[in-house]
């Protein structure tokens, strides 16, 4: 019991909304949830309608949002009616292998609908909102360790999650001045249900692991609790800044 109050107390989102995209599988999923658990207004964005069935029936306070993010206006309708929406997690992303040789236009144009402008599509809906009303806010850009890194077979997703990290830092510098900080997490391989499909082969994880220093990948939870702290009011003089959590892997 005492547990409980002390988490409430250190993180309290009631009377405040949060977007999460992406939210209807993996780290996106397990934010929503959390951050319902917390006090916060949910808003879940997914292009899966049956995901979002699945996360509203463990918690019926979520407010689910069906829309494919790389339609620029669909999205900014889909959100409108949920303003002001206080906090943001760019969460949604995808991932298509090729090596750099055999890249594809359209998986590049994909890759980048998705991964990159569907972010500024929402958060320029949400922010001119708030600027327009003077409230303050917080956004998360969920990046990678694939934005400093080479990864074989990942020369789009690697550009994309670069871009990511660019273009967080210029959010940062020109929404600042409206007291909207901006900032990305850069996570490992995580070790959600997807992730331990692309990482059962125990040959193909050794490889990774023996980049990490801690010698292990991330857990969901391990990248969610950082992403809340970035929101919150605990990191109020953090702006501009990609967090690594990744064992280690880009500090070597």
């Amino acid at each position: 019991m005492f547990g409980n109050y002390q988490e409430m107390a250190d993180f309290d989102f009631h009377n405040k909304t949060v977007c999460v995209t992406g939210a209807g599988r993996g780290i996106g999923k397990s934010l929503a949830l959390r951050l319902a658990q917390l006090g916060a207004k949910v808003i879940a964005v997914s292009k899966t309608d049956e995901n979002l069935k699945q996360l509203v029936a463990e918690n019926p306070n979520i407010v689910p949002v069906c829309v494919d993010l790389s339609d620029w206006q669909a999205t900014k309708d889909a959100i409108k009616p949920h303003l002001p929406i206080q906090y943001v997690v760019n969460n949604a992303a995808m991932a298509i292998l090729d090596s750099f040789l055999d890249v594809k236009p359209e998986d590049f144009d994909t890759l980048f609908n998705i991964n990159v402008r569907s972010i500024i599509c929402i958060s320029q809906e949400i922010a001119r909102d708030l600027i327009a009303r003077k409230l303050p806010g917080s956004i998360v850009n969920v990046s990678s360790q694939a934005s400093a890194a080479a990864l074989r077979d990942h020369s789009v997703y690697c550009s994309t999650k670069a871009a990511v990290d660019g273009l967080t830092r210029v959010m940062a510098l020109e929404l600042g001045a409206h007291q909207i900080r901006v900032n990305s997490v850069q996570p490992t391989v995580v070790l959600t249900d997807m992730g331990k499909i692309g990482w059962s082969d125990e040959k193909k994880a050794a490889g990774m692991l023996s980049k990490i220093p801690l010698n292990k990948f991330a857990e969901v939870e391990d990248v969610v609790e950082p992403i809340i702290f970035l929101l919150s009011d605990k990191s109020q003089m953090i702006n501009g800044v990609g967090l690594p959590i990744d064992g280690g892997f880009l500090s070597t």
